[in-house]
């Protein structure tokens, strides 16, 4: 009986972890360093959430043609070490954004920095860039 509920024990525990789990990825799987790319528009959305935080922006191009983009950001932890909140990065907010396109030519982009409306430029998280690199954390 006593071995009988710890199996039953340890088989419940083994099944408990055997569910869906996403899967993280590296820079170079997604996102090609040789593509950089600076963008200036207006954030439509930002999901502070694991494993990246993201946000996506609205960008016109030279003939006012609109086109969402979403850039991935580093995780909230590495975003608040860096001195980033929740609250860093609005919706309406006007920001360029330094990173690098996705290789699979999507409207994505790794963000590397982000210059917010007041003009200060912040790191943001991206796995291609240590943030010892940063001296300008976000108030």
């Amino acid at each position: 009986m006593k071995y009988s509920i710890t199996i039953l024990v340890l088989a419940v525990g083994m099944l408990a972890g055997a569910g869906p789990v996403d899967a993280h990825h590296s820079f170079a799987a997604e996102y090609d360093s040789n593509k950089p790319v600076t963008l200036t528009g207006t954030v439509t959305e930002v999901h502070w959430t694991n494993p990246h935080a993201r946000f996506s922006l609205n960008v016109k191009d030279k003939s006012g043609k609109s086109a969402i983009w979403e850039f991935e950001l580093g995780s909230p932890n590495v975003l608040q070490r860096a001195g980033w909140t929740r609250h860093s990065l609005k919706v309406g907010d006007r920001v360029t954004v330094h990173g690098f396109l996705a290789k699979d030519g999507s409207n994505l982009a790794n963000a590397k920095e982000v210059t917010l409306p007041d003009g200060q430029t912040v790191f943001a998280g991206s796995s291609i860039v240590s943030p010892e690199n940063v001296t300008i954390p976000v108030k």
